[in-house]
């Protein structure tokens, strides 16, 4: 167990060892094939990823309502459902950039896209919250135009971001929706917040509340500042070293898209 240790969201596990041994074993085998034969990387094959991201987010909610099979539950623990989702989707990319390289994003985007429709259909099927559903349709309602807005405004106040295209839009859109979600979860349907420096931000008892997301607009605001800051800090790398670039900065839109679609499912399922 490491959920003890400080910063670390509650929750977090290690599983057991063989299936570490496993797991790390294959990511490795993975990790040094990608280095030995790299794909190529341009902002739409990051963009692709983004199935891959949400099926790692709806793998875990299986896990946290308990409705995976015993032999498959620990590859989706946190943070093993990263390492697991991350190594098959490496795997994918290499065997599909053996294809016309012109239909990797594509094809890539498509096989997140097949592995997750029966993931989500599973965790749906374990019950739907209608308190939970409206609340997740609500958050992702207002953070469409929340990010639109942003994005539209950091392209406009710092015009070299516009470099960072679909990748950081995804950025400032995950973690909008994160805010959002996380602080609808709280306010409207009594979730706790795992992460403790973000259950810090959601808990200033002595901030006015406004409709939806009650105090945590804090949070919200919070998030969409530093997902700008860090957009804007990319665009100069995207530019001199685009692959390396979209690649980081895909990391940064996964931090805060995978946390998001885990909790609009999981408030959808249990809420």
């Amino acid at each position: 167990m490491a959920g003890s240790i400080p910063f670390l969201p509650a929750g977090t596990t290690l599983p057991p060892l063989p299936y570490l041994l496993a797991v790390l074993l294959a990511a490795g085998a993975v990790g040094v094939a990608l280095r030995r034969r790299p794909p190529q990387v341009t902002g739409r094959h990051v963009l692709a990823l983004a199935p891959w991201i949400v099926l790692g987010s709806a793998a875990h909610v299986l896990y946290v309502v308990d409705a995976l099979p015993a032999a498959l539950a620990p590859l989706a623990g946190s943070p093993t459902v990263y390492l697991t989702v991350g190594t098959t989707a490496g795997a994918s990319w290499l065997a599909l950039a053996r294809g016309p390289p012109e239909r990797v994003p594509t094809r890539l985007a498509a096989a997140g896209a097949l592995l997750l429709v029966p993931v989500v259909a599973a965790a749906l099927a374990t019950g739907i919250s209608p308190a939970g559903a409206r609340w997740s349709t609500v958050a992702l309602a207002v953070t469409v135009p929340v990010a639109a807005a942003v994005w539209a405004g950091l392209t406009r106040l710092r015009p070299e971001t516009a470099i960072t295209g679909g990748v950081g839009a995804l950025a400032v859109f995950g973690h909008a929706l994160d805010g959002i979600s996380t602080a609808v979860g709280t306010t409207q349907l009594g979730f706790g917040e795992r992460t403790p420096v973000s259950r810090i931000l959601l808990e200033f008892g002595w901030i006015p509340p406004v409709p939806v997301v009650g105090t945590g607009w804090v949070f919200v605001l919070v998030k969409l500042a530093v997902a700008s800051l860090v957009v804007w800090l990319f665009a100069e790398y995207v530019r001199d070293r685009p692959a390396e670039g979209f690649l980081l900065l895909g990391f940064v839109a996964a931090v805060g898209l995978g946390p998001a679609a885990h909790n609009l499912l999981l408030f959808t399922v249990a809420g």
